[in-house]
């Protein structure tokens, strides 16, 4: 069959569409392509786990069908200017046939954990792609693409779930951190680069940072090794996390650029630190990045503009290839103002910035979005799809959590709530109002009647009583886990005489 063969105005049109909707964000509202690429409005909303186009499949097949006819079934037998458009719809094709495939590849990789998953499809999909035209240098850079596309679904849309606006607007701005705004961009010329650009997360303690930052570090694109019929390593041992408020200051640098025997008192063997365990296609989060001090982040900075670093005891440099994600809490403006954080290391960590909306804004705009976050939760914690059971916890939350309450713990307080309604059954979660105790020491505050320790122990107790744990209400308060303990438990006393 003749290569000169031409696309008609009528095919070029519509694949030309194809290719746009392909590239562009999944997690975007527009419809008005897939729309006018269908000849007819569709009524129904795109569901956010799964890209719009896929209600184009049937349009896509009655073409290639069409094509096929004509003896145009691979990209070798199309005119060269055409061959782009053709290329992009048997690639998109033979993807979807395979998204169950690659989600089931992904379930058995978060079984295994750190081990690289045997990919048992492979041949079928070569095949596919082989019978269309693509090289075997085509096939290996497609399964990549294809395995890294599915996994940004998987965890951009199934973790991160709701309707909201800001919800919306938050899984858009992961798959753009993943694969910018154009994948053919990426595709071409940034697939290998994406090391340079670090992403900062900011938002209130319990939003869910740490699963934004792991939807990113785990769709990065790893390597597919045809001779041990598996990727070159898990996106479970590719994504390394950190809470840096947890360490104390004279072990951050150990814990991050490792250190030598003898380096200091205690080191009595070598330490491999995080920056030199995290692979070239893997990315390292650095949580509460607001709570390093200056000369730690120095070092950080000299990290990323400069990839390497020497471990704590050493002059021996380590080259990083992998990506940063950080995380603050923290205003960070207000730290620069107090020259807390340095903005040259703001700047130089900020190639994105995402915030991460707190609940009571979620909720605020849209109201069912706690019913989607309690089936959510009682999945994770039950592995439990039965509706009536969700529904049941849902009943005794709405029976004990007011539709005006604010949620100052955020999802990370609503996860455990839908825990205690778990363990205690029917009985009623408490609500965290002020109790008449809590408002005879706001009196006395009002009054000026508490000392200056009593008003400290009766503040870090109602943080503790609405974060949950010491190290949250040492980070919201600014002191050490040990002193914050210490005036959690004078405030319990307080609260109890």
């Amino acid at each position: 069959m003749s290569k000169e063969q031409r696309l008609n105005s009528e095919d070029r049109h519509f694949f030309s569409l194809l290719a746009e909707i392909i590239f562009s964000n999944p997690f975007s509202p527009e419809r008005s392509k897939v729309e006018a690429l269908l000849g007819r409005t569709s009524a129904s909303y795109f569901h956010p786990q799964e890209h719009q186009l896929v209600m184009v499949i049937p349009a896509l097949e009655y073409r290639l069908a069409a094509l096929a006819e004509r003896g145009i079934t691979s990209v070798e037998q199309i005119a060269e200017a055409d061959r782009p458009l053709l290329q992009y719809a048997f690639l998109y094709l033979v993807y979807h046939n395979f998204t169950d495939h690659f989600d089931d590849l992904i379930r058995a990789q978060l079984n295994l954990g750190m081990e690289p998953a045997r990919v048992l499809f492979f041949d079928d999909l070569a095949g596919a792609l082989q019978q269309r035209g693509f090289s075997d240098r085509e096939i290996l850079r497609y399964m990549e693409l294809f395995y890294q596309f599915r996994r940004a679904y998987f965890f951009i849309a199934r973790a991160l779930v709701g309707d909201s606006p800001s919800m919306r607007r938050l899984r858009h701005a992961l798959w753009n951190n993943v694969f910018t705004c154009d994948v053919r961009l990426y595709g071409e010329h940034l697939w290998d680069r994406m090391e340079d650009f670090s992403t900062l997360l900011l938002g209130e303690t319990g939003t869910g940072k740490g699963t934004a930052a792991a939807a990113i570090g785990r769709t990065g694109l790893i390597p597919y090794d045809p001779r041990k019929s598996s990727f070159k390593s898990s996106f479970m041992e590719n994504f390394i996390a950190i809470n840096l408020a947890e360490f104390p200051e004279s072990l951050i640098e150990s814990e991050l650029f490792g250190h030598r025997k003898g380096a200091f008192t205690g080191a009595i063997d070598n330490h491999q630190g995080l920056f030199e365990r995290c692979s070239s296609h893997g990315s390292l989060f650095l949580d509460e990045i607001g709570d390093v001090s200056v000369p730690v982040q120095i070092k950080l900075l000299n990290v990323l503009q400069n990839r390497v670093f020497s471990p704590v005891g050493s002059h021996e440099t380590r080259r990083f290839e992998g990506r940063v994600i950080a995380a603050t809490n923290h205003p960070l403006g207000e730290l620069m103002a107090q020259g807390r954080f340095r903005e040259d290391f703001f700047y130089r960590l900020s190639s994105d910035i995402i915030e991460v909306p707190p609940l009571r804004v979620r909720l605020q705009e849209s109201p069912e979005e706690l019913t989607q976050l309690v089936a959510l939760q009682v999945q994770r914690m039950t592995g439990n799809q039965d509706g009536s059971f969700t529904e049941h916890i849902q009943r005794i939350l709405n029976r004990s959590v007011s539709a005006e309450y604010h949620w100052p713990g955020n999802v990370r307080e609503l996860e455990q709530m839908v825990r205690r309604i778990i363990v205690n059954g029917n009985q009623p979660v408490v609500d965290r109002q002020p109790t008449a105790r809590d408002d005879g020491w706001l009196k006395k505050l009002q009054l000026g009647q508490l000392s200056a320790g009593e008003v400290l122990s009766g503040y870090c107790y109602r943080l503790y009583q609405e974060l949950g744990t010491y190290e949250n209400v040492a980070q919201k308060a600014g002191l050490d886990r040990r002193t914050a303990k210490k005036y959690i438990e004078g405030g319990r006393l307080l609260f109890a005489q």
